[in-house]
């Protein structure tokens, strides 16, 4: 087993394994950011559930352990193929048989991060820990909870900053699209699930959810800054 995770093949695995993990993650997370277009009322009952749930809770850390080993194995698989590569490797990833996505997969996925931690900063760091002026308990049919959505918007819509930050999510969620177009397919390629026919099947799958996700979290801020 431990020659197995070792191998280059064991890395692949395990970062599509925690790569497919996250694409469920991601649509869970776009959903119930979505409740943002339906009013404060929706959003900050939908957090206040996300927040207290023991499932949500429990899966947290797994969660995070997810990023950490994609991310290692990520790492580690690029720095592994840059030293294999021949001199006129690049010659051949130019070629018309790849797509930009799928030849600057750690550039997109180093991109995410960095917004994935300006995203904790601002939002689950005040959230869970620090705590924030706006997050004042409202009620909301009978239950008191933090308003969870006087945090988000706000930030959205926090004048110059605001939109700023805004332009960076929207940038965010155009790597993030990116970035599934071609980890999506390749994720059930790598652990054996893909052939001739399902290659084509799943790269049109990739594409649509991609465009979603990025398309969903897109929508958000620029929704917000025109009507909240």
């Amino acid at each position: 087993m431990s020659g197995f995770v070792s191998s280059s093949i064991g890395k692949k695995f395990f970062m599509s394994i925690t790569g497919l993990f996250l694409v469920v993650f991601l649509l869970v997370h776009l959903t119930a950011n979505l409740a943002l277009l339906f009013g404060a009322d929706a959003f900050n009952v939908v957090s206040h559930f996300m927040g207290t749930n023991p499932i949500i809770q429990v899966m947290q850390p797994v969660l995070a352990l997810g990023f950490i080993v994609h991310i290692i194995y990520g790492t580690i698989l690029t720095l592994q193929n840059q030293k294999a590569r021949p001199e006129n490797y690049s010659k051949v990833q130019n070629s018309h048989q790849s797509s930009w996505a799928s030849k600057n997969m750690y550039i997109l996925g180093g991109m995410i991060l960095t917004f994935l931690v300006i995203h904790l900063i601002n939002f689950f760091w005040k959230l869970k820990v620090t705590g924030s002026p706006l997050l004042t308990e409202v009620n909301v049919d009978g239950v008191d909870m933090e308003n969870a959505y006087a945090l988000v918007a706000g930030l959205f819509t926090d004048g110059t900053m605001g939109l700023v930050y805004s332009a960076l999510y929207v940038l965010g969620a155009i790597f993030l699209g990116l970035h599934l177009s071609h980890g999506f397919w390749s994720a059930f390629q790598t652990i054996g699930w893909s052939n001739d026919v399902w290659r084509k099947r799943l790269t049109v799958v990739a594409y649509l959810y991609a465009i979603a996700v990025a398309g969903g979290f897109a929508i958000i801020p620029i929704f917000l800054n025109l009507f909240a």
